[in-house]
């Protein structure tokens, strides 16, 4: 008898104990699996976006790492689970690492990882002396020294390098390089993967125009574009069909075939004419690349549409720019890029007012899905509705819409493509 009140006992201890460890492990958050470049990009459930936090119109304010972890929870409601900075030369990206590193103590179920950008110029950029762009900018070794560091102190986060931003298109005139100086710093880079000294799993890549990697004007088909096609682990392209409505406007505008169209017709036939754009360019690069390399993959590093410009695309302009067409614009590529398993850097999470510090109304400082002061553009309001920033801030305040989530008033803001002539 004694033996059997003994097991009994036993019996209840373990089943007690069984309990204590479901109670436990139920309150405990879950840890996500390290995902890898391989695993996100073109991931739909990993969606990714261009990500700035500068507050203010002079960018040597730096953003508090409060607000960047503001930041981060704001993009992370909204699904984005890999967001992409550009240089490194100021705190902004360490800065960033640091948030996601402290969020993710607080919650281990915290996810968000990042494409680490290295600002690469030519000699003499940003000066007053001739850009020299077949030599490169002594400062461009200590950018790439200074990802290195970054990657190794954040292996968990960083899971992507990007060598450059629009860096070998030669529209960008003051601080372009030729594409052997991105070529020898991807290489690099590639090295210090071999040697292990850099994770085995980090890509690298750069970031350009879809002309620089070969979707466009042959100028571009270079030997050294060859080699560096085959040294990334992946093509990170930009298109760019909101500027294109002012230099390449042949897919703008409203075709004779519509003009009997209402106003909102003529204006969603534009915007999916837009999307076509941006479709092909791909398709240009795409069919360009893999002539060279068929086994790489192309993602694309920027596209956006911009929500305020007194300029070129404005209402004296193409007439590209509103709240309406970049909702339309942002809806489309998301469709799109999901449904292809693209990753699509959208252009950009939140407005940046230092970009035209001298033009409030500039079109660079309006690209974003959010405001300064936290008012979601009508390409959120359904997420608005949803709850899905249900007590998370920005800047202190709670985020709402854009004219008070009035579509009709938004709407007087929409203009209509011109007749093409």
């Amino acid at each position: 008898m004694k033996n059997y009140s003994f097991l009994i006992l036993l019996l209840v201890a373990m089943l007690f104990s069984c309990k204590e460890k479901s109670k436990e492990s139920e309150s405990k958050p879950e840890i996500k699996k390290e995902m890898t470049a391989k695993e996100i990009l073109g991931n739909p459930d990993y969606l990714a976006i261009s990500y700035g936090g500068y507050r203010h119109v002079d960018h040597s304010i730096e953003p508090t790492l409060d607000e960047l972890k503001d930041d981060m929870k704001l993009l992370s409601a909204m699904g984005i689970r890999i967001l992409r900075t550009y240089k490194v030369h100021l705190p902004h990206a360490s800065n960033v690492l640091k948030a996601i590193s402290e969020l993710k103590k607080e919650d281990p179920s915290f996810e968000m990882y990042v494409m680490l950008g290295a600002w690469i110029d030519c000699k003499n950029a940003w000066t007053e002396l001739e850009p020299i762009h077949n030599e490169e900018s002594e400062r461009n070794a200590v950018e790439i020294e200074e990802v290195v560091r970054l990657a190794n102190q954040y292996p968990d986060i960083v899971k992507v390098i990007a060598v450059g931003n629009e860096a070998m298109v030669k529209w960008a005139a003051s601080y372009y390089v030729e594409p052997w100086v991105i070529l020898k710093w991807v290489k690099h880079l590639q090295n210090l993967k071999k040697e292990g000294e850099l994770s085995k799993n980090l890509w690298i890549t750069s970031s350009d125009d879809f002309s620089s990697w070969g979707g466009g004007d042959t100028e571009y088909h270079t030997e050294d574009l060859t080699k560096l096609i085959k040294a990334v682990d992946y093509v990170s392209m930009h298109t760019y069909p909101y500027h294109n409505t002012h230099y390449n406007p042949a897919f703008w505008g409203v075709p004779e075939v519509e003009e009997q169209l209402s106003e909102l017709e003529k204006i969603d036939n534009a915007m999916l004419r837009a999307r076509d754009f941006a479709m092909n360019q791909y398709k240009e690069v795409s069919k360009y690349v893999k002539s060279i390399d068929s086994s790489k993959t192309i993602h694309i590093g920027e596209t956006g549409w911009a929500t305020t410009s007194n300029g070129f695309y404005g209402d004296k302009g193409s007439r590209a720019t509103d709240e309406y067409k970049e909702a339309s614009f942002f809806n489309l590529i998301r469709e799109w890029t999901n449904e292809e398993s693209i990753s699509c850097f959208y252009f950009e999470a939140f407005n940046e007012q230092w970009k035209d510090s001298k033009n409030s109304k500039g079109s660079e400082n309006h690209f974003g899905l959010i405001t300064i002061d936290g008012k979601a553009k009508y390409a959120l309001w359904d997420s608005v509705d949803k709850g899905t920033f249900k007590g998370l801030t920005r800047n202190g305040n709670p985020i709402t819409k854009t004219y008070n989530g009035d579509k009709e008033a938004m709407m007087k803001s929409v203009l209509v493509p011109k007749i093409k002539e």
